[in-house]
């Protein structure tokens, strides 16, 4: 055996064995690998201002713990607070509501089925319900937390040393086209990230002001609402159609129709449909260096395509790995070029 397999082979052997090591941190590092890539020109931009590597990276993770995390910790909080106050007296009032719930006419079509499901329910169900969502917020809170921990110190580390690990792959890669494939990625990912950071941070603020005026948590309201108008397609109905229906089952119909106007006028059209695009086009073409030169709508499946496939984190991980390999296609492209252009050379010779 040869060198070069033997080598080949006990490499692999070790990777198989870091990578079984490292198996619970692998989506942490990952995650946090790749908020460095998007928030590497805001690595550049301090580096103007501040030479020591610690600052940078401290800076850097302390403005992500209260941009991103923070609100996150602040609405597990919250609602798992609100789950342990849900008494028999809250039980009670809902069943009260549904009692007094009278369908509108202009829902006949559904009546059937919107009078079995109101018979469906019962103090009881609605109890167990309660207990089990209870068990699975904090079960799953107690892990978010977790990954939301590891993802701020890895992210950390990945400011710290980012430099040396970028420089290290770069010499590693066997192409020369590796730098662009390097900027494209970063590139991609910083779009995706402050595109999705603006468009929640400005949809749950208005989404705020309407929770507020009808005397509901807006900041907690807002924290929801931002992170549910990132799942395509569905997104804010999961706040706005409840809230509505709430109102609306208290007797409050003119607070249930301006809250379902307002949601779908100012927030879903106005906001996600004509501002949406807007944002995005400022980011690519003012907040980034060089302008990635990917579909608008391409990243919009890739984030769906992640959520549906990696859940929360899907929005970071799929337009992540869309990019590399579009990429790495491009890279390949290029190689194959100049394959043909060295094989051309030869036969001319």
């Amino acid at each position: 055996m040869s060198q070069r397999y033997f080598f080949i082979a006990l490499f692999l052997f070790v990777l198989y064995w870091v990578g079984y090591l490292y198996r619970p941190f692998l989506t942490p590092i990952f995650i946090a690998i790749l908020l460095s890539l998007a928030t590497s020109n805001l690595h550049m931009a301090l580096s103007r201002c501040c030479k020591s590597r610690a600052a940078k990276a401290t800076i850097l993770t302390l403005v992500l713990a209260v941009l991103f995390f923070a609100p996150i910790a602040y609405a597990l909080n919250s609602l798992g607070t609100a789950v342990n106050n849900f008494d028999k007296t809250t039980v009670d009032k809902i069943v009260d509501i549904k009692n007094s719930f009278s369908i509108p006419e202009y829902f006949d079509f559904a009546r059937p089925q919107i009078e079995g499901f109101l018979e469906s329910i019962n103090s009881q169900d609605i109890t167990k319900t309660i207990l089990e969502f209870s068990t699975n917020i904090l079960k799953n809170s107690a892990g978010f937390i977790k990954d939301m921990f590891m993802i701020l110190v890895f992210y950390f580390f990945a400011n710290y040393y980012g430099k040396e690990l970028s420089n290290f792959i770069r010499e590693i890669l066997p192409f020369d086209r590796n730098s662009a494939f390097f900027e494209e990625s970063a590139n991609v990912m910083s779009i995706v990230f402050y595109s999705i950071l603006i468009t929640a941070i400005l949809e749950g603020t208005l989404f705020a002001i309407i929770a507020i005026t009808y005397g509901f948590d807006g900041l907690l309201y807002g924290i929801l609402y931002g992170f549910a108008s990132l799942i395509p397609i569905v997104g804010g109905a999961l706040l706005w159609v409840p809230l509505a229906l709430y109102e609306y089952a208290n007797g409050n119909t003119v607070s249930a129709i301006v809250i379902a106007v307002y949601s779908i006028v100012v927030i879903s059209i106005i906001a996600d449909t004509i501002i949406k695009p807007i944002i995005i086009e400022y980011v690519n073409d003012v907040m980034i260096k060089t302008p990635a030169k990917i579909n608008a709508l391409l990243i919009f499946f890739a984030i769906l395509a992640g959520l549906t496939t990696f859940g929360f984190w899907g929005m970071i991980i799929g337009p992540a790995i869309t990019t590399f390999f579009i990429s790495f296609l491009k890279i390949y492209k290029v190689l194959m070029e100049e394959d043909q252009d060295a094989v051309l050379k030869i036969k001319k010779k």
